[in-house]
């Protein structure tokens, strides 16, 4: 088996660095509930890995109510929704950084390899910051990037471009699969961490068993 060049590792934000998704969830069902829709957690799965305005759409359909409210006042519940979750965020410290997630981090930039963000979160950067990472990557593509949400692979596109590495040669990981779609769009090796992810090309159930040596080998698999 040949070793191949890595150009860069691509990092999806909510479940695999931290798990935001429960304060997404808390948030939406904050504004679903003024709007009489009750959501569960079962439901917040299908919200995982795709665009706010989406995921209003998505809650709106749920309580058949998607044709209740003018574009403005859509776009003005989706501000509330992000009011909602920056509150839960400030609960948020390095603490909630998912296993595994540091030691790969550092197994990564001591093979000098450039760490790239890939993530449709409006507050990307606000995350990072509390979790004391901001430092750790050298490019962040978020929703002020990009016009196209995952699965559409301009995300990862733009974090490619913005490390200056080959889509083919470099891989991304994902728990979504919106995400998993957006990186195999794209033409990068992806990495699944969680169920119902079968079409990534190396699949995980969870962020503690992300190992660099392992993550490498499947990556020389898939190009030899």
């Amino acid at each position: 088996m040949n070793n191949h060049k890595i150009d860069a590792v691509i990092f999806d934000l909510d479940g695999i660095i931290t798990d935001t998704a429960h304060f997404h969830f808390l948030a939406w069902k904050q504004l679903a509930e003024e709007i009489g829709i009750s959501i569960d957690e079962e439901f917040n799965e299908r919200l995982k890995g795709i665009s706010r305005m989406d995921s209003l759409e998505l809650i709106l359909e749920e309580g058949n109510r998607q044709h209740d409210f003018t574009s403005i006042e859509k776009e003005e519940m989706a501000e509330r929704k992000n009011a909602n979750y920056v509150n839960y965020l400030d609960e948020l410290t390095p603490e909630h950084v998912l296993p595994g997630i540091m030691d790969l981090i550092k197994s990564i930039k001591t093979d000098g390899i450039p760490i790239g963000l890939a993530s449709v979160s409006k507050n990307a950067e606000t995350v990072l910051r509390a979790l004391n990472l901001v430092e750790a990557f050298d490019y962040c593509a978020d929703a002020s990037k990009i016009s196209k949400s995952k699965p559409d692979p301009e995300i990862f596109l733009t974090a490619c471009k913005g490390l200056n590495a080959v889509p083919e040669r470099s891989i991304g990981i994902e728990d979504a699969v919106a995400g998993v779609e957006s990186i195999k769009a794209s033409g990068m090796f992806a990495v699944g961490v969680g169920k119902q992810l079968s079409k990534a090309d190396y699949q995980l159930m969870s962020t503690g068993q992300l190992q660099w040596e392992k993550i490498k080998e499947a990556f020389n698999k898939w190009n030899d």
